[in-house]
């Protein structure tokens, strides 16, 4: 957040609200997905934080147990808030949070903010406790008058969308993204796609294991956010963020960038395309393509990281059912496009290239009529 949005947080007048004063908590109408027909009117929300809790499958209709719209979804797992625009089905334990206030575009964002700030203090409690713990929180709340400031709200969220909407119309710009239009190579890669012809290939033909120096550090210990020299993002097992979840200094450090990871003792195997500078910690190593000596581009590196995780990121493995390190990985089959013999690199490139204009098409858009808004202000 730029320095006078700041300051305009630090200068407004703040005071305590009984989060009651402001919503209820109650129980939902639970249902069953199985029971549910296939569709796209409703979500159906679960306690997973994921996708904002939004079962990651086709919708459902079924007129029966809807929740209603304007309200927020807790999950009792994670306790995370979301917004529920729409009516809803929900899974088993989820609460709704239904606002004694009238709810603005701009305030629904302030106030999911301020709901996640509770989710610390809920998940020191057991989930019976959780709708009391709830109700007897305190929330500090911009004032004015004596009044709570939604005029505020309001103008704070409009003023803070439109600074993220400057930026990301930079990194659009910059990352060459904001031009979703496709390429004649690019449309024919989407129609080739069903009729291509793929080939196996060992892993360890096409890849090699990278070394690294073993560094001393034990990711308990280490910071998650950058910190005075720790500035390099480091390797583990981990599938959150790509893996890169704590940081090290540079000093006595292997840097690596343009490569592909994979966990070597995890209860997910997912690979990731590491487009930036990063090392490795522990329980997870670095390949990079050697196959031709080609050099591959990032869009190339993404359809491999899919055609590995094929093979890799599988039900059966588990921390228990292990994988297993690079000498077992470097023996699996994958499946690649080829063409007159040959592994089809350019077909890659175009393919992926082509599915991230598609994927990106609306957020230009949308970048594009935000950007023809005037900026506003906020009135001291």
């Amino acid at each position: 957040m730029d320095a006078s949005l700041n300051e305009k947080l630090a200068n407004v007048e703040w005071g305590k609200c009984r989060i009651s004063d402001l919503f209820d908590i109650e129980n939902t109408l639970s249902f069953n997905k199985d029971k549910l027909v296939v569709g796209n009117e409703y979500d159906y929300v679960t306690r997973t934080s994921s996708n904002q809790g939004v079962f990651q499958g086709t919708g459902f209709v079924n007129k029966e147990n809807l929740n209603s719209e304007n309200v927020w979804s807790l999950g009792l797992l994670q306790m995370d808030f979301f917004y529920r625009k729409k009516q809803w089905y929900a899974g088993q334990f989820i609460r709704k949070i239904i606002p004694k206030f009238e709810t603005t575009e701009r305030n629904i964002i302030f106030f999911t903010a301020m709901l996640n700030r509770l989710k610390p203090i809920l998940l020191q409690v057991l989930v019976r406790n959780v709708d009391e713990t709830f109700k007897n929180q305190n929330v500090s709340l911009p004032y004015k008058n004596g009044e709570i400031d939604f005029d505020f709200m309001e103008t704070f969220i409009e003023e803070l969308e439109a600074e993220r909407i400057a930026d990301l119309s930079v990194y659009l710009k910059v990352s060459e993204l904001d031009d979703y239009k496709l390429t004649g190579e690019e449309e024919q890669s989407l129609n080739r796609f069903q009729t291509l012809e793929w080939e196996l290939y060992k892993i360890g033909d096409l890849f090699e294991k990278l070394s690294t120096k073993k560094l001393p550090y034990k990711a308990k210990d280490l910071p998650d956010t950058l910190t005075g020299n720790y500035v390099l993002p480091c390797l583990t097992s981990s599938f959150k963020n790509q893996g890169l979840n704590y940081y090290v200094p540079k000093e006595n450090a292997t840097i690596l960038k343009n490569v592909i990871s994979i966990p070597s003792n995890s209860d997910v195997y997912k690979a990731y395309y590491q487009p930036r500078e990063f090392t490795v910690l522990s329980d997870a190593y670095a390949i990079d393509w050697k196959f031709d000596k080609a050099e591959l581009t990032k869009y190339q590196y993404l359809f491999m990281v899919m055609c590995i995780n094929k093979v890799t990121d599988l039900p059966r493995y588990s921390y228990k059912m292990k994988l297993g390190g690079w000498n077992v990985v470097k023996n699996i089959d994958i499946a690649l496009p080829v063409q007159n013999g040959k592994i089809d690199l350019s077909f890659m490139n175009a393919f992926i290239n082509a599915i991230s204009k598609s994927t990106i098409q609306d957020v230009v858009k949308y970048v594009d009529k935000k950007t023809d808004v005037p900026k506003p202000t906020i009135q001291k």
